[in-house]
């Protein structure tokens, strides 16, 4: 908790301020932990950090919560604006500040965030599939319910609340957080608080410090275009997306070797869904189910299955999708919105290259020696068993049965080596 006294000690004028409005991940970790090593390295009075999170990983959530225990800069959280929530991993962030600060109208709890692999978490209604699963569960339960002791302890906040958010999935108003002490101040917008701020002295590995935020200018700093893109491509639903558009050039590329652009979009495209992968927990079933169903609707293109392997692999498509992205959390999941239109294309896709594949077998050969048979021209030189005939644009030696005069029109019905096979068309006769 928070103490106030009034020691004399040297301070900067600026005040940090980042907001974090979305699932916690290594994007949002990274820009969080370089902005209060900037603000240490400026010692700037404080860092505000305005916070509306659902969630997010519990690695990236360990390193922003070691990053707030070591920082010389005092850290203040706060839950803003009315209606925005710290839950899962936003709990242990909040607790992990110096001081910690909610809106009216905002709550904080359901402290379950997840790890990179997937799998139950704490707080999850999951139910386990096997003994070994359960027992994983539990470990990551007590494991978190022990950080999150750790943190509520190192800060002075409510530690039985602190556990409950973990094992029960509690979650409470800011009224309610003021009054069971797992916050510090209440507070409307940013400008109140900057108010209630000064004089505040908070407790930093250094050393007490006062905090002087009167005339304090506000310092705002943002994601870097980088980060943005990366913090962007990170979201499930592009995530997704991405890697569907990656499958689709891959399958246009080996259908058509040499295209080379699609080949080199999808290799792109998969790379980037691979690189946010990294900062999901991806359900291995979930991905294995999405490749299955790709494959099943490219046999439909060689196999004559009669509708029964793209019905296969509609449903794995869309089950895999489903399920690809493991975790309780709404916002880390795949939209549907997503995954229908996606896998709808996807088909429809796949319906389109073997309706073209069919054409191109019916067609009529438009090359080599199949290819000219059917073909009319006219005879430049009388034909007595040989003559010079001119047939699609080239000059030919042809060959009949019975004389052609010079001038009448003539079709190919066969081909011997250089040597074209021809028939006379009489003016009563269709052409082919």
């Amino acid at each position: 908790m928070v103490s106030y006294y009034l020691p004399i000690v040297a301070h900067s004028n600026e005040i940090h301020h980042i907001r974090i409005d979305g699932v916690i991940n290594p994007i949002s970790a990274n820009f969080i932990i370089t902005s209060l090593e900037k603000a240490n390295d400026q010692n700037a009075e404080c860092l505000v950090i305005e916070l509306d999170t659902p969630g997010g990983l519990l690695e990236a959530t360990r390193d922003i919560v070691q990053t707030f225990l070591a920082s010389k800069t005092p850290v203040i959280v706060y839950v803003s604006p009315a209606g925005a929530r710290a839950g899962s991993a936003g709990v242990f962030i909040t607790l992990a500040s110096h001081i910690a600060v909610m809106a009216p109208g905002s709550n904080i709890g359901a402290a379950h965030p997840v790890t990179i692999g997937g799998g139950g978490m704490p707080g999850s209604e999951q139910k386990p599939d096997s003994a070994s699963s359960s027992i994983m569960n539990e470990k990551m339960t007590n494991d978190a319910a022990a950080l999150i002791r750790a943190i509520a302890e190192q800060r002075n906040r409510n530690i039985d609340w602190a556990e409950s958010s973990v094992r029960e999935s509690v979650s409470i108003t800011a009224n309610v957080a003021l009054e069971l002490d797992v916050i510090d101040i209440i507070a409307f917008d940013l400008d109140e608080l900057i108010q209630l701020l000064d004089g505040i002295t908070v407790d930093l590995p250094s050393g007490d410090k006062l905090l002087s935020t009167q005339n304090a200018t506000i310092v705002a700093f943002e994601m870097d275009w980088r980060e943005r893109i990366f913090n962007r491509i990170a979201d499930p639903n592009i995530a997704y997306i991405f890697m569907m558009l990656g499958t689709y050039g891959l399958i246009l590329e080996l259908s058509n070797p040499g295209s080379i652009f699609p080949g080199i979009v999808g290799g792109i495209c998969l790379l980037l869904a691979f690189l946010a992968f990294q900062t999901l927990p991806i359900n291995t079933v979930g991905l294995l189910l999405i490749l299955f169903g790709v494959v099943l609707l490219l046999l439909e293109i060689k196999v004559n299955s009669y509708g029964m392997l793209t019905a296969g692999g509609a449903l794995s498509l869309v089950l895999g999708s489903i399920i690809l992205v493991d975790t309780d959390i709404p916002a880390l999941k795949i939209s549907l919105g997503v995954i229908l239109p996606t896998v709808g294309a996807f088909i429809l896709f796949i319906i389109f290259a073997f309706s073209m594949g069919l054409k191109a077998q019916s067609r009529k050969p438009e090359t080599g020696d199949e290819g000219i048979i059917g073909e009319t021209g006219e005879v430049l030189e009388k034909i007595n068993l040989e003559g010079k005939v001119f047939v699609h644009g080239e000059y030919w030696q042809g060959s009949s049965k019975l004389a052609i005069d010079a001038g009448h029109k003539i079709i190919v019905i066969g081909k011997k080596g250089m040597l074209l096979i021809v028939e006379e068309i009489h003016d009563n006769e269709p052409n082919l």
